[in-house]
């Protein structure tokens, strides 16, 4: 199999969210707004937080699209205006399916609010297809014991499956369009070509150590994103450094829609983004209870 080519190597920026914490992000950003079907990618921390210093992002409405939420350290809390709660600890994920609107709450737990500690995660923003948009709000939450986890026989690679398939070991999770979601650690001298359908788009962002990808073995490092072609069905990475190449792998087959976009509102049209701030400020995407 041929491997898929490197288009573009994107910095992340940093960017404050919620209620002041800091994030970085390849995209959106000037000049790379999206990459059909995902909307944003955002990696907070990896960060030391004193007692009574963790922020969060109180109560904040959704229409028209996916939230995965997948935490590598600390603890958040949830809720939301269709009476779903918990929380989610190291390893875990969360896949909120916004649909026609929720009222979603997402805040460090209060105990590690309290006490302080580090916390690492990241959150993906999924775009729905049109006929999805107004479909049910539904959550599906994987606690880490249940996320599939593979390594190659000399035990230099290991990928965690978040969504779709690598090394034999499939995703449990139910996605509205096809997505791979991947968590891949690759220890020093580490190389793997993961299988990607052609009709995918595809990209990976590094956030600890070094690589290279693609054919030509264009470098890139912590906070970076590489964007690959869609000229071949593998996508090829190797660890080049002297510590882990830790990465997420995302890819999904483009919706290739209208889209609208205002803040927490995704949409097909303009007429819809102005209907969401209508349902949202009467009331009709509900409250969270506490």
């Amino acid at each position: 199999m041929s491997t898929r080519s490197v288009v573009k190597v994107v910095q992340a920026l940093s960017t404050l969210e919620g209620e002041g914490f800091v994030v970085r992000r390849p995209f959106p950003v000037a000049g790379f707004m999206q990459f059909d079907p995902f909307l944003l990618l955002d990696e907070l921390g990896p960060v030391e937080l004193p007692p009574g210093e963790a922020k969060g992002a109180p109560d904040h409405p959704h229409r028209g699209f996916e939230t995965v939420s997948y935490i590598l350290e600390g603890r958040h809390e949830h809720a939301d205006s269709a009476g779903h709660a918990g929380e989610l600890g190291p390893g875990d994920v969360q896949w909120m399916t916004a649909g026609a609107g929720v009222v979603h709450s997402e805040m460090p737990a209060r105990e590690f609010a309290r006490t302080g500690g580090r916390m690492h995660g990241f959150q993906v923003w999924v775009n729905l297809p049109q006929r999805d948009k107004m479909m049910p709000p539904r959550y599906q939450e994987l606690p880490s014991a249940r996320i599939p986890v593979a390594s190659t026989p000399d035990g230099r690679v290991r990928v965690k499956v978040i969504a779709g398939e690598s090394l034999g070991a499939r995703a449990v999770i139910d996605t509205r369009t096809p997505i791979q979601y991947l968590h891949f650690t690759l220890e020093p001298g580490g190389r793997f070509e993961q299988p990607v359908p052609r009709d995918h788009n595809a990209f990976a962002y590094v956030f600890g150590g070094e690589g290279r990808f693609g054919p030509k073995g264009t470098h890139a490092v912590d906070g970076q994103a590489v964007l690959f072609g869609n000229d071949a069905d593998t996508v090829v990475m190797e660890n080049t450094g002297t510590e882990p190449l830790q990465l997420l792998l995302l890819s999904g087959v483009p919706l290739k829609e209208p889209m609208v976009r205002y803040g927490p509102f995704v949409m097909n049209t303009q007429a819809e983004i102005l209907q969401a701030f209508e349902d949202y400020q009467s009331g009709r995407m509900g409250r969270i209870h506490r």
